[in-house]
């Protein structure tokens, strides 16, 4: 009897541990049973867009982190200086030039200068961007049948999308902007510039290399590049390919480190474009002065 008085201690605290190792096994039994369920939950992420931020990158050394030089020199800079009634005209000008940008889905086959596009190209470019690491790959697209495999990949998803994955409500929201699955546009459009952010990059001992903010940096060069095909008198329409991204990175063989971003079939306006009768927000609207 004593004996047993002197080993139930023992007995309570295995059976503690036991208890506990059950109830760790089945907490993350259920969490995976949780995350399984709730995937389908938001089914228009498109899976390639994630990768940047699930895999992360290797610890480099210290002494070797980013194999960047230590210091980078700088330059004497003078910027542009006007008169306010200068400024005050330019920034009316410019904002009356961006107020004509629309999202045009009719476009014209008619040839484009490449000329133009690698100008609008070179001034997406200019974009910051985190650490100066310019995590953008801007692909030109020209060639008829590489331009026809994009259309039937999208559409093929975008069908699905349509059909199974946006629900009602998204559906319906597009409906009286008369958009659906079908891209003409991706086989008319002279040229199409799919936007790949790079979510990492390599060192020249080839570990990663951190990209910093690189979605928010390709989507600033997204901006910038709109405003220079507006400014060259090219139109476009902003398309995101969802759940398109690896098979249309595969096609234009991109390497891994590359998601896409956006596709924007770039050219004239067809004949008989038209475009739906929206207006946008006027400036109290958007904007709050503190």
């Amino acid at each position: 009897m004593a004996l047993f008085s002197s080993l139930t201690p023992v007995f309570i605290a295995i059976i503690c541990v036991l208890i506990g190792v059950i109830m760790k096994r089945w907490n993350g039994e259920k969490e995976k049973r949780d995350t399984k369920s709730k995937h389908p939950s938001r089914p228009w992420v498109d899976e390639d867009l994630k990768d940047g931020t699930d895999h992360p990158l290797e610890e480099e050394d210290e002494d070797e982190w980013q194999g960047l030089e230590e210091n980078v020199a700088h330059v004497p800079f003078t910027g542009e200086r006007y008169s306010e009634a200068e400024m005050i005209k330019r920034s009316q000008t410019f904002y009356e030039l961006l107020n004509k940008r629309r999202s045009v889905r009719f476009l014209s086959d008619e040839p484009v200068p490449r000329e133009v596009i690698d100008n609008v190209i070179r001034t997406a470019g200019t974009s910051p961007s985190g650490a100066h690491t310019e995590p953008w790959t801007f692909v030109v697209v020209q060639d008829p049948y590489l331009k026809h495999k994009i259309r039937e990949i999208v559409e093929e998803e975008e069908e699905i999308n349509y059909k199974k994955r946006m629900g009602d409500r998204w559906v319906n929201d597009l409906k009286r902007l008369r958009t659906n699955w079908i891209k003409e546009y991706l086989d008319t459009a002279p040229y199409l510039i799919l936007i790949f952010k790079q979510v990492y990059g390599w060192l020249p001992n080839g570990k990663k290399k951190t990209h910093y903010y690189n979605e928010i940096s390709v989507s600033i060069a997204c901006g910038i590049l709109l405003a220079a095909l507006q400014n060259a008198g090219l139109y476009t329409v902003t398309s995101t390919p969802l759940n398109c991204g690896p098979q249309l990175r595969v096609l234009l063989q991109r390497p891994a480190n590359e998601k896409l971003l956006l596709l924007l079939p770039v050219g004239y306006p067809g004949k008989g474009a038209t475009v739906p009768a929206l207006a946008r927000k006027p400036l109290e609207d958007i904007m709050v002065v503190v």
